[in-house]
């Protein structure tokens, strides 16, 4: 099976390395809200400033740093964005201890966490390019895929646990103690990782070296499309996310046990799918899979509009988002797959960093927007509202397949 080989031990450190770092993240999950509700007695207006801020301010830092990566070793760079998250992320327990955390700390902390994010999530994407053969991109991204919904399903449960148990800073040191496992798991990958060499012999950035993660995207006929699709679908799942916890918690009675179950139950699903995602590109082709997958996980957002209250509501939110999850189970490893293979070698870094800026950037002003929808009509007709528009996000799914050597030819035409 393709999905039990090994990928060499270098991917098994890395495997390893993710999979620490994305339970800690896990079980760290909405710390920062809960730090502001529970510590600083934050209002709701504070704690939707800290969630949008956090992701768009972040997301401008980075938007520099993805260039500057595709020139550098990108194992190190890695390590670094690790070392860093760990080091913001104790900032807070040391403050909390000493009596003097407050809400700036805590917004500035998170737009460092935010941009160190977007960084090492570029520099790992290029890296797993060149660690893996490409027609082991799938069973790899499938592997990632795997660990982070497990991640999902077990990491908040434990999270709310440590809370009550330890205090409200706990799970913030767990995390950053994750991100310190993840960089020494990083270093022992070892071996030589080759310095990129500029093909113009520059060494200074120039202002439009920012943008060429998206002049590559968007002059691409195979990313362009799936770029705005997964933005846009990113953009609606989250911008619903506060607006559903209204509805559940506050206007239909659901206790938070029930509100957790409904969420945590469901993340089965992307275990199943991404296991199921590297057979079924073998069995009906990549680009078949991606367009039936891509088309399925836009018809299940709607359905988050009918919930009631009681146990036939609770189920339906557990059908739902089950569902909607195994489909992107499958979909995210092999659209990942495909993105690094369209993806020029020498532009991987600035491409991954532009569509995650973008990405985090519209999650952020769909969530503010949608908070006011939903404040101006009520949250379930701005879930309806997403929920429409969500029917309409396969219409941005490539039709045909397109392969590297096709891209290839078409950008030599064009020069």
């Amino acid at each position: 099976m393709g999905a039990r080989r090994s990928l060499g031990r270098p991917f098994g450190w890395l495997w390893a390395s993710y999979s620490v770092s994305a339970f800690g993240t896990r079980i760290a999950f909405d710390a920062f809200p809960l730090i502001a509700i529970l510590v600083l007695h934050a209002g709701p207006t504070e704690v939707s400033v800290l969630a949008a801020a956090g992701l768009a301010v972040g997301a401008a830092v980075a938007v520099p740093l993805g260039p500057w990566v595709d020139f550098r070793r990108k194992r190190p760079v890695m390590v670094a964005m690790d070392l860093v998250r760990f080091a913001a992320l104790m900032t807070i327990p040391l403050a909390y201890a000493l009596g003097l955390l407050g809400f700036v700390q805590l917004l500035a902390v998170s737009v460092i966490v935010a941009a160190a994010d977007i960084t090492f999530g570029a520099a790992a994407g290029a890296n797993l390019k060149s660690l893996v053969r490409p027609e082991d991109l799938v069973v790899a991204n499938g592997r990632f895929e795997s660990t982070s919904w497990t991640a999902t399903m077990l990491g908040p449960p434990l999270g709310g646990a440590a809370i009550g148990l330890f205090g409200p800073v706990t799970t913030v040191v767990a995390d950053a103690v994750s991100y310190l496992l993840s960089a020494a798991g990083i270093r022992a990958i070892g071996g030589t990782e080759s310095l990129p060499v500029r093909a113009d012999a520059r060494t200074r950035l120039r202002a439009g070296d920012l943008l060429d993660g998206w002049r590559s995207i968007l002059a691409s006929p195979a990313l362009r499309p799936l770029f705005f699709n997964t933005v846009l679908v990113s953009g609606l799942i989250m911008a619903i996310a506060p607006l559903l916890a209204v509805l559940m918690l506050n206007h239909l009675g659901f206790s938070p046990w029930q509100y957790g179950l409904a969420f945590a139950v469901p993340c089965v699903g992307g275990l199943i799918g991404s296991r199921l995602a590297g057979g079924l590109v073998t069995r009906f082709g990549r680009h078949r899979v991606m367009l039936t997958t891509g088309t399925l996980r836009a018809c299940w957002l709607l359905g988050l509009a009918f919930v009631r209250p009681g146990p036939a509501g609770l189920v339906l939110v557990m059908a739902v988002e089950l569902g909607l999850i195994t489909c992107m189970g499958v979909f995210t490893p092999v659209f990942a797959a495909y993105r690094l293979e369209q993806t020029d070698p020498e532009r991987v870094a600035r491409t991954l960093s532009a569509w995650s800026v973008t990405s985090k950037a519209t999650i952020a002003a769909m969530t503010a927007l949608w908070g006011l929808l939903g404040g101006l009509t009520s949250p379930r007709a701005a879930i309806v509202i997403a929920g429409v528009l969500m029917l309409a996000t396969p219409l941005l799914l490539p039709r045909r397949e397109r392969t590297a050597e096709h891209e290839g030819d078409a950008a030599r035409s064009r020069a």
